[in-house]
């Protein structure tokens, strides 16, 4: 049977790292477009500043595009550990394709929900250890990579 994702077809996975880098920068188009009036093009790192001291702005949004650009830091912390692995999966030419683009698929779909649960469930705090979860499971990504790359226990 035929997948719904033919991942053995076509190496996409250096398509992945701009591809993860897009859903790095969702939640700060987000954070800016909420910000509103307080964005300031010339000092857009005063923008969080300025959304505090707007007291016309509801404290939901003002928490959400705290944790947006929060969610941008981190996104940041891990594109280069990632992009690394993938070139490494790659170089190797011991990680099939289809490895390769699960992998990749995996990291962009853990990125993709991590960004929500930060931004829009944390309005929670209870939600808290489902983005830790999250962000971990694009870790053991990242990690995987590296492992497969090397030939490790991960093959």
């Amino acid at each position: 049977m035929a997948s719904l994702l033919d991942l053995g077809s076509a190496n996409w996975s250096y398509y992945s790292v701009p591809a993860a880098f897009v859903l790095v920068m969702i939640p700060h188009t987000y954070a800016n477009f909420s910000a509103g009036k307080n964005y300031d093009l010339a000092n857009p790192r005063k923008t969080e500043e300025y959304c505090a001291k707007d007291t016309t702005m509801d404290k939901v949004t003002l928490r959400r595009i705290s944790r947006a650009r929060a969610a941008v830091s981190n996104g940041f912390e891990t594109l280069g550990l990632y992009a690394a692995g993938i070139v490494a999966a790659n170089a190797s030419g011991a990680v099939p394709t289809a490895t390769l683009n699960a992998l990749a698929l995996g990291y962009l779909v853990s990125r993709a929900i991590y960004n929500y649960i930060y931004v829009f469930m944390q309005d929670n705090a209870r939600a808290a250890p489902l983005r830790s979860l999250v962000w971990l499971a694009g870790l053991v990504v990242i990690f995987s990579l590296f492992l497969k790359a090397g030939g490790g226990v991960v093959n």
